[in-house]
């Protein structure tokens, strides 16, 4: 039987100086000119080591997730990061969240001593870590509005980690995005032919070719009106030259992707009519929908699928660090083609892409396939020599 190592939780807060044109976040830790990031380092007691898995999220904080605890327990160190839009991506910039990463790593590298950093990339974050060591590997988003990253000094990390990664969050949403509203000032204005909570719609599961095909040019229809609208709000702001420098608004109906519906799409182990925040009808039009509340820049960086660089297929051609990707085999947010299209997308050519069967999107009351899921990673890790003995 494994080793199971008592775990300690110690709090970390990286800052450093950066000026903005106006306040992004609410409270203290963006203002005055310095931004203060808070995180949690989760280590097994007594047993000192080189390496360190990074796990960050552009907006979710993870250190109370099932696997990185699981994982410091089996003797792994891990480090949950937050961003500075930890728990609101209402004015999230992607490329913001970078210099956010970037600091991480050189604290743990430079401050915590760490030799080996690994990025954990889960859910959103996989697309957010090879965002961020395609920058770091050759960086190229040059200066303006948002941020300059080919002066950041990003540092690479040394070994990869997806797991029940996305391949973007624009690509994410527009997969989910209700294909039936016509009018995004009025919800209720909706197609009832493409309404998939529509009981009199005559196109019900299992959906046919023709049906998905006219619903994917819906939903892709609607994210490109709303960006469209955005980058003219923004160039109307700009213009005006005013001290109103955003603008908020909120995008309805976020949760209606028909692979919720009907599992004989990407068929895995996952329940139907179900998604991992609950009844995907509820969740369409509740609070915690994808995208529900934003800002222009936010939208244009991280929800756009023409204009966010944060999409993970794009950047996996400049990822050659040694990569390991799992997937969960009953994942109920991140399909099963997300997976594949990572593994193909990295350039690294020492990548392994393991499928743990069964397993949700968060391992929920799932000790087996958290067992198996932290069985794949340990030996992984030893064989690349990221891991002390």
């Amino acid at each position: 039987m494994a080793t199971e190592y008592e775990m300690e939780r110690l709090a970390v807060v990286v800052s450093f100086d950066e000026s903005s044109l106006y306040t992004e976040t609410y409270g203290f830790a963006g203002t005055g000119g310095t931004i203060f990031l808070e995180g949690q380092r989760l280590i097994p007691k007594d047993r000192p080591s080189d390496t360190v898995i990074l796990f960050m999220h552009p907006s979710s904080v993870l250190q109370l997730m099932p696997l990185p605890t699981g994982l410091a327990k089996a003797g792994i160190h891990v480090l949950c990061c937050g961003s500075r839009y930890a728990k609101n991506d209402t004015p999230l910039i992607m490329e913001k969240v970078l210099i956010d990463y970037g600091a991480y790593v050189r604290y743990a590298k430079e401050q915590l001593g760490y030799k080996h950093v690994m990025l954990g990339g889960w859910s959103g974050g996989g697309s957010l870590a090879l965002f961020y060591q395609s920058q770091a590997e050759n960086p190229t988003i040059p200066a303006g509005d948002p941020v300059d990253i080919t002066k950041a000094n990003l540092i690479p990390a040394d070994a990869l980690l997806l797991l029940a990664a996305h391949v973007s969050r624009a690509t994410t949403l527009t997969e989910w995005m209700d294909g039936s509203v016509r009018d995004e000032m009025n919800p209720d204005d909706r197609d009832p032919e493409l309404d998939l909570y529509n009981p009199n719609n005559p196109n019900q599961p299992p959906y046919d070719a023709e049906f998905l095909k006219r619903y994917w040019e819906a939903q892709l229809a609607r994210n490109r009106k709303i960006t469209a609208w955005a980058r003219e709000m923004l160039e109307e702001l700009k213009k005006r030259n005013t001290g109103e420098m955003e603008r908020a608004f909120i995008v309805h109906r976020t949760m209606a992707d028909p692979r919720w519906l009907d599992a004989t799409i990407e068929p895995n182990g996952r329940k139907e009519n179900w998604c991992y925040l609950g009844n995907p009808e509820t969740v369409n039009v509740g609070p915690t929908g994808l995208a529900r509340f934003n800002t222009l820049r936010s939208w244009l960086s991280q929800w756009s699928y023409d204009e966010s660089r944060a999409n993970g297929e794009i950047c996996g051609p400049g990822v050659t660090i040694p990569s390991l990707v799992i997937e969960n085999g009953a994942d109920d947010a991140a399909p099963s083609s997300h997976a594949t299209r990572l593994f193909t997308a990295l350039a690294a050519t020492d990548k392994q892409h393991s499928v743990i069967d069964g397993a949700t999107h968060y391992y929920r009351a799932q000790p087996e396939q958290l067992a198996q899921a932290i069985g794949t990673i340990e030996p992984w890790l030893k064989s690349h020599g990221f891991h002390n003995d």
